[in-house]
Formats: C-alpha cells, structure tokens, sequence
C-alpha cells in the first residue's frame, strides 16, 4: 500500500481507546453487551466500520443468553483515507461513534445528519 500513512495496530488500538472515552459517561453505564475490536480488513470494499448485533432499541424481555453486539473498526480502510495521524484520530473517532450509534439503534441516515 504505496502512499498510505503508517500507524501501528497498537498506537490504532490506543486511538480506538481514546475515541471510546469521549463518549459520555451517561451512555457508556447503558452500553450493553457489546465488543469493540480492531481488524485490519473489512469483509468488503470501503467499510470504515461495521456494527453487528441487536440494538439496544430493539431488545426485550427475550434478550438473554446472546454473544456480544460486535463493532468492528477497520484500521487498513481507515489508514488508505487519511493523510496524517491527526486525519487518522478524526476518522476513528468519528468511525467509533457512528458505529456506536448504530447500537444505540441511531440508523445511517440519521447519523449523517448528525455528522457522524
């Protein structure tokens, strides 16, 4: 990957970290069931990022016994967009907190509106 900016999966994972603690404390006591990993490709082209589970909007008296919502935040497809670390900390937190939104149960297009 000619031209596209070096960060370590480490400093990538530490940024991932520091993106999840932006987020207030009022929401993160009611994230539930939930794993947010780093992976280096995504399963298909231009994914940033990709929220798997049941949002916490749609889970009801049956919600028991389930594997973790899963987010997954795609290091290489973020690194090939940006120009600088700066760009890489900007893209990541706003990567995380779309992703998060969605298990929250905030769908695409309201995001966006959003500016996430």
């Amino acid at each position: 990957m000619a031209g596209v900016i070096e960060v370590s999966r480490e400093r990538f994972e530490e940024l991932v970290a520091e993106a999840l603690d932006t987020i207030p404390p009022e929401l993160t006591r009611v994230m539930n069931n939930v794993v947010v990993v780093v992976v280096d490709d995504p399963p298909e082209p231009d994914l940033l990022g990709l929220y798997t589970g049941i949002p916490l909007t749609e889970r009801g008296d049956w919600y028991a016994g389930v594997l973790p919502d899963r987010i997954e935040i795609y290091r290489n497809s973020i690194l090939s967009i940006c120009k600088s670390e700066s760009d890489v900390v900007n893209e990541v937190r706003i990567t995380v907190l779309h992703e998060v939104g969605h298990h929250f149960g905030i769908d695409d297009d309201r995001l966006h509106d959003l500016g996430w």
